[in-house]
């Protein structure tokens, strides 16, 4: 999927009708597409992670407060950036919120002109990192398909072992890890051992 500024997509999540309404004109207003919800669970029934975009989200609101969403992408491996806004300037949770890996924290009322700088700092930098970060995500999604003993081979091929060395490591025949790497080249999809290792490499296993 090729990305643009068109094709990001930044969320505003507000309990605060007035604050959705003039975040969306003001997002709206430098070409960004722009979806609001007035709540955490609303925006988690409706969100698309395979979507490229930036969550503005309000640390306080009923039922799921912006902490409790935070934790719940990072639980559902989702990367995308966050950018709270907070009518109180509160350092323990600003600081829980960073280390969490919220890019900022702005108090309302906030600046526009801050605001805007931030998202499209952020949307420059998801152009740049998407495509990787897609593919990175496709080879974890095919590593998951490998059982514990594929897994096993899998690494110890792209760690340069040879059949007889993984043999001997694991206890078993050298016929059955061929059997093994095999299965591992056909469910990663890949088309030789330099492509294979390139995948862990990009994948982070290796």
């Amino acid at each position: 999927m090729e990305i643009n500024k068109q094709t990001v997509i930044i969320y505003v999540v507000d309990d605060e009708f007035s604050i959705r309404d003039s975040l969306t004109l003001l997002i709206e207003s430098v070409g960004y597409k722009v979806k609001s919800y007035d709540s955490a669970l609303t925006f988690l029934d409706k969100f698309d992670p395979e979507q490229p975009g930036c969550l503005i989200l309000d640390m306080r609101m009923p039922y799921m407060n912006g902490l409790e969403l935070q934790e719940e992408l990072a639980d559902r491996c989702s990367e995308i950036p966050i950018i709270f806004i907070s009518g109180d300037a509160d350092v323990p949770i600003s600081s829980k919120a960073f280390r969490s890996g919220a890019v900022d924290f702005i108090e309302k009322p906030f600046d526009n002109e801050l605001l805007l700088k931030r998202i499209n700092e952020e949307t420059e930098k998801l152009l740049r990192t998407w495509p990787e970060a897609q593919e990175r995500k496709q080879i974890l999604k095919l590593y998951t398909k490998l059982t514990e003993r594929e897994r096993e081979v899998f690494m110890l091929i792209i760690h340069n072992h040879s059949t007889k060395e993984a043999a001997k490591k694991l206890k078993i025949s050298n016929r059955t890890v061929d059997t093994h790497r095999a299965h591992v080249m056909e469910k990663m999809q890949a088309d030789s051992l330099n492509t294979l290792i390139i995948m862990a490499m990009i994948g982070g296993m290796l």
